[in-house]
């Protein structure tokens, strides 16, 4: 059985920190209580070597217990759906590479939970082999949302995709990158990087199952280093796989297409 515990998602950019709480009173009666006899999505990923598989994050909404908040902006009070969200850490599939969970659409309670979004992922297992000093910094993320809510995770910039099979799938090009930090204190961070702006969002409607499938290109290291001083304009310089090097203010990540391009040429050359 895989472990499950509830979560506190985080609250939207948006909304202010002093809450004026209406509808359920949110400990007593927003606890959730999944039904996984009124229909589950089966999610799963194919995890590549080296890597592991995050937890699952399932975010839950109720349109029936709300929460009356003031805006930041103009200061009137809006009312917006309650979130509450369950973490589930998925099972190894005997023999293979693919872990699994299922994830409750009904999220029962008083609140009458329905199962919003759910985000799932891999990412080093042990940064600790790129340097001592190193940490995860991200990347390696996919959700997918089964509503049109506007929620934390994903809200009106989610990409549309409806799928009549109910059965989204994604497979998805990753390659390592090391980033070096100068400014303040000498960080480094191992990352996980796509062509896709991160984390990866599709809408769906209607699914009953998500796979994720990343492919870890573990070969192609690229490494970025930070400017030592604030400059306005420059950015970081990277550092790729063929020993080439570029730098660009506009760069926000490596140059993915470059990364596929060094890759495919060095395949078709062996």
């Amino acid at each position: 059985m895989p472990r499950l515990r509830q979560m506190s998602p985080p609250m939207p950019a948006a909304i202010l920190a002093l809450l004026l709480l209406s509808g359920c009173h949110p400990t007593r009666n927003q606890a959730l209580s999944p039904k996984p006899e009124a229909g589950t999505v089966k999610v799963t990923v194919k995890v590549p070597e080296e890597l592991m598989a995050r937890d699952i994050q399932a975010i839950y909404r109720s349109t029936k217990c709300t929460t009356t908040y003031r805006s930041t902006l103009d200061w009137e009070k809006r009312t917006r759906y309650n979130y509450a969200g369950l973490e589930l850490q998925p099972v190894r599939r005997p023999g293979t590479d693919v872990y699994e969970a299922t994830v409750a659409v009904n999220g029962g309670g008083a609140c009458r939970w329905r199962l919003s979004n759910v985000t799932l992922g891999v990412r080093y297992e042990d940064a600790s082999k790129f340097g001592d000093d190193v940490k995860f910094g991200g990347g390696g993320d996919f959700i997918v949302t089964f509503d049109e809510a506007n929620s934390a995770y994903g809200g009106p910039n989610a990409r549309p995709s409806t799928n009549i099979d109910g059965f989204v799938s994604l497979k998805k090009d990753y390659y390592p990158w090391l980033s070096e930090h100068f400014i303040g204190t000498h960080r480094k961070w191992i990352s996980l990087t796509t062509n896709a702006q991160q984390p990866i969002i599709i809408r769906a409607f209607d699914v009953h199952t998500v796979h994720f499938e990343p492919i870890l290109h573990s070969r192609y290291l690229v490494h970025s280093f930070g400017t030592k001083e604030k400059q306005i304009g420059v950015g970081p310089t990277y550092y790729y796989p063929d020993g080439s090097s570029g730098s660009s203010r506009y760069l926000s990540g490596p140059d993915f297409e470059r990364l596929q391009e060094i890759r495919m040429a060095g395949e078709s050359s062996h």
